[in-house]
């Protein structure tokens, strides 16, 4: 799943930040932009590990547009992290279910 990430750009004596708007808690800083990118990917697994430990849903993904409205990501930038969100959406499960062909062809689709 890709979410936007609101960017904090920093410089020689400022942290850069990230902030991953659709997935609560999910703030971290780097000295540089790899390393604010990399903390953003570990913190947005453990975010997503404690929502599914808890029996919460994973987070829908909202649009650059709709976060850039926010006051408090006035100025920033952004970008997209893309996250395997595959482990926290439970185990599979085998079930046995009748349906029409023509749903079946647009689930094969």
């Amino acid at each position: 799943m890709k979410y936007p990430i609101c960017i904090e750009w920093g410089d020689e004596t400022t942290a850069f930040g990230i902030q991953i708007p659709d997935i609560p808690g999910a703030i971290t800083a780097g000295d540089t932009f790899e390393e604010a990118h990399a903390a953003a990917v570990e913190i947005a697994h453990i975010m997503l590990q404690e929502i599914a430990a808890s029996g919460g849903s994973i987070p829908k993904v909202g649009t650059v547009a709709e976060h850039a409205k926010n006051p408090d990501f006035s100025g920033m930038g952004w970008g997209m992290l893309e996250i395997d969100v595959t482990p926290y959406l439970g185990k599979t499960e085998k079930v046995n279910v009748t349906l029409p062909g023509f749903v079946i062809r647009q689930i094969v689709r």
